[in-house]
C-alpha cells in the first residue's frame, strides 16, 4: 500500500482544514496534586494519573490512587475514558495518552475531551503522536515545559469540514489501518512479557540447587576480579570500542580495548551500581571491574546467568547515600555454585536461548516489535501528512 496515494484517494479531492485542538474539543483540562504527606488523600481507589504513566498508548489503571478528600482538597479533577492526553512537563513531554476509564490526572497532564461530531478520539491520538518531535520543541525552560494554551493552538487536519460524517469515516479508515499495526505491536508485547516470565521461572529453576547437589564456593576463590582504568585524553575521540563503565548502554570511543573475550562486567557506582553484563568482544573498561573465573571450573556464561539471576539481591547491596556503591570485596565473597562444566553447558545453552528471545535486538521477540513499531511510525507518517496550512508572517493560518 501507498500511503501517500492511497491518502490521496480516501480524500477524493475533498477540503482538508486545520482546526486548533480548542474548536474540536468539547474541553481541554488539566489537574492537580493532593498535598503530599497527608494520609487522606492517598491510598484511595480513585486513579491519579502522572505524566511518566503517559507513553504513547492506552492507559488502563495508574500507580497512585487518592481519595475523595484528595480530589476535593486539590486541583485534581475527573476527566471522562478517551480523552486524549498530552505531557506537559519533565521528562515525558510531548508524549500521547489515552485514558481508558475515567480518573483523575495531576497538572502536568493536558487532558483533550474531543467533541465527537467533528473528531475521532484515535485519529487525533495517532496524529499528535506523529507530531511528538514538534510538540516537545515548543517547550520553555530548563526542562522543555509547554502548557494548556500551547495544548489548545495545536493544529489538527480535519478533512472534509463541511461533512461531518463523510469526515468521521474518513478518519475512522486512518485510524483503522494505523491500529492494525499498533494491535499487532500489542500482541507481540504481550507475548514478549510472558516469555520473560517463563525465562525467568525457567532461570530460577536451573540454578537452584539443593543442598548438597553440588559444591559451592567463594567467588573471589575460583576468579579473578580487575577493576576498571580512567580514559585517557587519547581515548576521548569518538571511535568503536565500547567503553563500559556504569550501566547499560556503552558510549563508543577511540583507543584500544583492556578487555577481551568473555567478559563479565559489574558497575561500580551511580544509578546502575551492581548492574551486570557480559561481553564478548573487545571493550575499555572504566567506572565498573570484571570478573574473570578459573576456566577450568566455571564457565563465564555460567557465572553471568547466575548473577543475572541473583540481580535484585545484588542492587540491595549497594552502599553510600549520595552515589551509591559496590564493592569488589563483597562479591569475593558472594557464593555460586559449581556444577559440572558438562552440566554448566547445558544450562547456558538453554538460557542462551531464551535470553535471545526474550532480549536480543538482532533476533527474537524484541527484533518483531522494533520492526512492527517502525513500520506503524512509516505509515503513520504518509497517512497522516496532510498538506500544511498557509501561514501570514506572523504565524497564523490565512
Amino acid at each position: 500500500m501507498s500511503g501517500v496515494s492511497y491518502l490521496d484517494k480516501l480524500l477524493d479531492g475533498v477540503a482538508v482544514e486545520w482546526k486548533p485542538l480548542d474548536e474540536v474539543s468539547v474541553k481541554i483540562s488539566s489537574g492537580g496534586t493532593p498535598k503530599t504527606g497527608v494520609a487522606e488523600f492517598y491510598d484511595g481507589n480513585i486513579p491519579w494519573l502522572r505524566t511518566q504513566e503517559v507513553d504513547f498508548g492506552e492507559i488502563w489503571d495508574t500507580g497512585v490512587k487518592i481519595t475523595e478528600s484528595g480530589v476535593k482538597n486539590s486541583s485534581a479533577k475527573w476527566i471522562p475514558a478517551n480523552c486524549v492526553i498530552v505531557a506537559m512537563y519533565g521528562a515525558t513531554v510531548g508524549k500521547i495518552g489515552i485514558n481508558k476509564i475515567p480518573m483523575t490526572t495531576n497538572q502536568a497532564c493536558a487532558n483533550i475531551e474531543l467533541d465527537k461530531k467533528i473528531a475521532d478520539y484515535r485519529y487525533v491520538f495517532h496524529f499528535l503522536s506523529n507530531q511528538y518531535e514538534y510538540i516537545k520543541s515548543l517547550g520553555a525552560g530548563s526542562q522543555t515545559n509547554i502548557n494548556a494554551g500551547i495544548v489548545k493552538k495545536l493544529n489538527v487536519p480535519i478533512p472534509c469540514p463541511d461533512d461531518p460524517q463523510k469526515s468521521l469515516k474518513i478518519q475512522a479508515e486512518i485510524v483503522r489501518i494505523l491500529d492494525t499495526f499498533t494491535e499487532l505491536t500489542a500482541e507481540l508485547t504481550a507475548e514478549l512479557t510472558a516469555r520473560k516470565k517463563q525465562y525467568n521461572h525457567y532461570r530460577d529453576q536451573l540454578l537452584s540447587f539443593e543442598e548438597g547437589e553440588v559444591e559451592w564456593n567463594m567467588l573471589g576463590k575460583v576468579a579473578e576480579f580487575r577493576r576498571g582504568t580512567a580514559i585517557t585524553q587519547k581515548q576521548t575521540t569518538a571511535g568503536n570500542i565500547p567503553v563500559v563503565a556504569n550501566g547499560p548502554t556503552p558510549t563508543y570511543l577511540h583507543g584500544e580495548s583492556n578487555r577481551e573475550g568473555e567478559t563479565i562486567v559489574i558497575a561500580r557506582s551511580g544509578a546502575y551500581a551492581g548492574y551486570v553484563s557480559f561481553w564478548n568482544q573487545p571493550i575499555f573498561l572504566t567506572d565498573a571491574f570484571s570478573v574473570h573465573p578459573n576456566p577450568e571450573i566455571l564457565k563465564p556464561k555460567f557465572v553471568y546467568h547466575f548473577l543475572q539471576n541473583k540481580q535484585e539481591h545484588i542492587h540491595a547491596m549497594k552502599k553510600g547515600a549520595g552515589v551509591p556503591h559496590v564493592r569488589v570485596k563483597e562479591f569475593e565473597a558472594y557464593d555460586v555454585p559449581i556444577p559440572t562444566v558438562a552440566e554448566q553447558a547445558r544450562i547456558v545453552a538453554i538460557l542462551d536461548k531464551f535470553d535471545a528471545l526474550t532480549h536480543s535486538l538482532t533476533e527474537g521477540l524484541p527484533r518483531e516489535i522494533e520492526l512492527r513499531q517502525r513500520q506503524y511510525e512509516h505509515y503513520r507518517d504518509l497517512l497522516l501528512s496532510f498538506p500544511q496550512p498557509q501561514t501570514d508572517h506572523q504565524g497564523r493560518m490565512k
